[in-house]
């Protein structure tokens, strides 16, 4: 059976590791706290990525066609958080001199955000319907969905992280934290629109 999990850990790998909301922040939380206290917003979102492509598998994304209203309330949501964190982060200086930014994202906040997020939900159906063959029924599905991209989320928002923590030690003046957390503010902001796509 592993020479058949192959593909779908690809997949994972590959889906989460392409830029995006959560590893936006992932990389921002590594630049401004380091990897240390960035690990509760990457947990919370490897969790938060992992229970929405259990969902899918489940078919909890068909409740989410069915009722188009739950769908946008979701989408507001989601987009005023990811608005708000945007500006915090474009707002922030260097790490110890930084108020508005005085702590990391916590697990929740990691995990709402998946659960906010389409991408999220159409690298589930897409491994669900791709990967059914996997697994003797939806539960089972669901459960190596969950484990799969738990872990390659956790694996590659790691990575992102790292990159932000690297990054931080090449500023040496507020000006360039600046720059990058606005950078990485507008990036933030700019990834939200991938919500509104196929509105």
């Amino acid at each position: 059976m592993s020479e058949t999990i192959i593909p779908l850990v690809l997949f994972a790998l590959i889906s989460t590791s392409t830029p995006g909301i959560a590893t936006t922040l992932s990389t921002a939380s590594g630049a401004q706290f380091g990897f240390r206290r960035s690990v509760p917003l990457m947990a919370g979102s490897a969790a938060g990525l992992a229970t929405v492509a259990a969902a899918a598998a489940a078919g909890l994304a068909g409740l989410l066609a069915a009722v188009p209203s739950l769908q946008l309330a979701m989408k507001i949501a989601g987009s005023l958080y990811l608005v708000w964190l945007a500006i915090k982060i474009g707002r922030s200086g260097p790490p110890k001199l930084d108020i508005s930014m005085a702590r990391p994202n916590s697990f929740f906040g990691g995990a709402g955000i998946q659960w906010m997020n389409p991408k999220g939900w159409a690298m589930g159906l897409g491994a669900a319907a791709s990967f059914a063959a996997l697994a003797d029924g939806p539960i089972q599905l669901a459960l190596l969905l969950g484990a799969v991209f738990g872990l390659a989320a956790a694996f590659s928002l790691s990575l992102w992280c790292v990159a932000g923590t690297l990054l931080a030690r090449l500023l040496k003046t507020e000006r360039q934290w600046r720059a990058l957390n606005i950078a990485l503010g507008l990036l933030l902001a700019a990834s939200i629109l991938q919500m509104w796509r196929h509105v």
